[in-house]
């Protein structure tokens, strides 16, 4: 009888104390949170441009995707779907959260096509266009982190996450698992191209609930900045 109040109290004991050691043992990770790396420190604001909008589009204070449709914004409704479908859909309930479409002057009622296109009567009080000269929008661009060029039509398929700060979030390490075990070169990852599903579903997807998740952090005053490593910048920069 003894024996048996022992095995029982044992197993009671095993129950109660494994889910409090489970615990104990994620609690060091909130305090080793790695947040969305930082890979430009200063892009421009939209301080030249008109917009579709009633109030001002700017990108302080705001989370922002930035993408640049070009002058024929109708003969890119693939990436713009993807962009409204993959991204804008899943996170435009998240306070601050915006898309931004640069366009030239002069595009605005192509502006207009696009969005009957792309829009199913959902609330697109948070997809913005922007309009500016040429010269102003290559000035934007020229100001993100870059490893390509505007077509000539000032369009390109790759869209930029910017955050409250005007800085540029990517990664600085793009390498996979079985990459980083086998010491591969790292490579970094500057934008997400709007034709590869894969790559907004997964690696943009996954990126932008870390930015958020760093935003509500930093509301709840458990935000660490000196988690980020700035030399990781530095180094390739250089």
């Amino acid at each position: 009888m003894q024996n048996s109040n022992i095995k029982r109290n044992l197993v009671l004991g095993i129950l109660f104390f494994l889910p409090v050691a489970f615990l104990l043992m994620l609690y060091p990770s909130t305090h080793n949170y790695n947040p969305l790396d930082i890979v430009d420190e200063s892009v421009s604001e939209l301080k030249l441009f008109t917009s579709n909008s009633d109030t001002k589009i700017q990108l302080k204070d705001h989370i922002t995707i930035v993408a640049f449709f070009g002058n024929e914004p109708m003969n890119h409704v693939i990436p713009a779907s993807n962009l409204k479908e993959l991204v804008y859909d899943k996170f435009k309930g998240f306070k601050k959260f915006q898309i931004v479409v640069v366009l030239p002057k002069g595009a605005e009622a192509k502006a207009e096509q696009l969005q009957k296109e792309i829009n199913n009567y959902d609330d697109m009080r948070f997809w913005h266009y922007v309009f500016g000269e040429p010269n102003d929008i290559k000035n934007v661009f020229n100001s993100l982190k870059i490893e390509e060029s505007l077509d000539a039509t000032l369009f390109t398929d790759h869209i930029f996450v910017v955050d409250k700060d005007l800085k540029q979030r990517g990664r600085l390490d793009d390498r996979e698992d079985k990459e980083k075990e086998k010491e591969e070169p790292s490579y970094p990852l500057y934008s997400y191209d709007c034709i590869e599903v894969a790559e907004i579903k997964n690696k943009m997807s996954d990126d932008l609930r870390i930015l958020f998740t760093e935003y509500r952090q930093k509301r709840k005053g458990n935000f660490d900045s000196s988690s980020r490593r700035a030399e990781d910048l530095n180094a390739n920069t250089n």
